[in-house]
């Protein structure tokens, strides 16, 4: 299925910046202020600007084909010190709660025993990793770097609408938004006491060395890509550069006696931690697809050696199914015995014949996924498909139930943006990424925050013309005496609208209102 938009009543969206017509929140006042003192000529240009630090600094992503710079637009995102404590934790107790999970998958499957979740329901998933049964690395952990992509309900509340535990990416660009605001428009910082996200790099070099076999006091660490023809390979450049590693393809790599070998002018040199890029399933030509050439073979029978240890682990995708999603508060409260801090976007399991008769009858109400997908694709809006897309969805879910999920429409949370010469509202999301260091969870103060830039579209993802915004985690409390949402008695149920910021650029955009 191709990109889909829907149609969401402006006024039920949460709008980010504004708690009613013309009344910026308090930790956006000074960014309002200053955006609107620039004319439109100005505005303008500094986005010109934006994009030509990418250009120069080959901050790119793969669409249809061809790399183009990532759009960043002017107009941060802001979240108080106090509502990000909150968010820190709540993705510091779901990744620790992950992390239990999947060790307990892969060794003594203790939640089936106690019926928190059936078996047949991570063994019948498309990413559930027989090979990965049995390796244990001593102290390094199965996630070691995770995005949870949250999303503001009409609330205000914060929600999670899945867990990326397998290769999530996304990191570049939060740092290389940050570089370009503060060279673009470092005016904007003033008054701001903004986190740094720089920190990032040298908190996943440490997590990683850490994870290396225990024996091994000082690690080789290297980044394996599939080549340049990866959409996310301006990634794998940049974090090998910042944390001073190795950027290797599969090629460069061999196992010898189950252990994993550089190939370098000087003869080969021992890999301990390999931090990859590349799925579970080109990983080892010898264990997955024998017509794999950008894996390593023998890399699987090396780590189950616990002479190398593979980060993420594999198998991890089994927590991705969004099968699985539903059951994490569960997860939450068996593993931490703790009640979930976050909570999910409202979903139905189509696996159960009661919620099936339901759902299937209904299919114009709610968004199905399918429960293997990623990047918005395969995604069925009901409210805005049209009877033959209904009905070949109905066929699909009817053969395999197990295959989808079903979720209630959300209308995305709203921000101001820069688009086509004008400032508009526009849904976003948030992934925050967390490292995990197998003693403790580090959350990055910010995230990506991704922007649908199509009017009324909720479609974020890069790979479907998606754009980001730098955001900032404020570092001073006293922003957060009136939080910008979760329940804030500060603002209203409003209208998705960027009020006198529109008002003056354009009043016929001012009633305007993701995946």
């Amino acid at each position: 299925m191709g990109q889909s938009y829907v149609e969401i009543d402006p006024k039920q969206a949460w709008d980010e910046v504004f708690s009613e017509p013309g009344k910026p929140r308090p930790i956006y006042r000074d960014v309002v202020a200053e955006i609107e003192r620039y004319g439109e000529g100005e505005l303008q240009t500094r986005f010109d600007q934006l994009g030509r630090i990418f250009r120069e600094r080959g901050v790119t992503f793969a669409h249809d084909g061809e790399e183009r710079p990532f759009p960043l637009d002017l107009i941060p995102r802001i979240i108080g010190a106090l509502e990000w404590e909150t968010l820190s934790s709540g993705i510091q107790q779901r990744v620790v709660a992950l992390e239990n999970f999947l060790s307990d998958v892969y060794q003594n499957g203790r939640c089936f025993d106690d019926g928190v979740i059936p078996r047949s329901l991570i063994t019948s998933s498309a990413h559930f990793c027989r090979e990965a049964v049995g390796i244990v690395p001593s102290h390094a952990p199965r996630i070691t770097v995770s995005g949870v992509d949250l999303i503001r309900d009409e609330r205000g509340d914060f929600r999670v609408l899945e867990d990326n535990l397998r290769i999530p990416s996304g990191v570049s660009y939060v740092i290389e938004n940050r570089r370009a605001m503060t060279q673009s428009f470092g005016s904007l910082f003033t008054n701001q006491r903004v986190h740094p996200v720089d920190e990032y790099p040298q908190r996943l070099l440490a997590a990683l060395r850490f994870s290396a076999p225990e024996e091994v006091r000082d690690p080789t660490v290297v980044v394996l890509t599939p080549g340049v023809h990866n959409a996310a390979y301006f990634e794998h450049v940049l974090l090998a550069r910042l944390m001073g590693v190795e950027l290797v393809e599969g090629s460069d790599l061999v196992t010898v006696g189950n252990r994993v070998m550089l190939r370098t002018t000087e003869g080969e040199r021992p890999v301990h931690v390999i931090y990859r890029r590349v799925d579970d399933e080109w990983l080892d030509p010898v264990h997955f697809r024998p017509d794999s050439l950008i894996g390593v073979a023998g890399v699987v029978n090396a780590a189950r050696a616990n002479t190398v240890t593979i980060a993420n682990a594999l198998g991890n995708g089994v927590a991705d199914d969004k099968l699985i999603y539903t059951f994490v508060p569960d997860l939450i409260r068996y593993y931490r015995n703790e009640e979930p801090i976050l909570q999910n976007v409202e979903t139905y399991r189509l696996d159960d014949p009661e919620i099936f008769s339901d759902v299937i009858t209904r299919l114009h109400d709610f968004v199905v996924k399918p429960v293997d997908g990623s990047g918005g694709k395969g995604i069925v809006i009901g409210p805005q498909a049209d009877e033959k897309e209904l009905l070949a969805l109905r066929a699909n879910v009817e053969a395999n139930p197990r295959g989808f999920i079903a979720q209630r429409p959300v209308a995305l949370s709203t921000l101001p943006t820069y688009v086509d010469g004008k400032i508009a509202p526009r849904h976003v999301d948030l992934r925050p990424f967390a490292i995990n260091d197998g003693r403790d969870v580090w959350v990055l103060p910010g995230g990506l925050t991704r922007v649908a830039l199509p009017e009324g579209a909720l479609v974020v993802n890069s790979s479907q013309g998606g754009g980001s915004k730098d955001t900032w985690v404020l570092a001073d409390p006293d922003w957060a005496s009136e939080p910008s949402g979760n329940g804030a008695s500060g603002g209203t149920r409003v209208r998705p609208g960027v009020n006198a910021i529109v008002r003056q650029r354009d009043p016929s955009h001012a009633g305007e209102a993701e995946q």
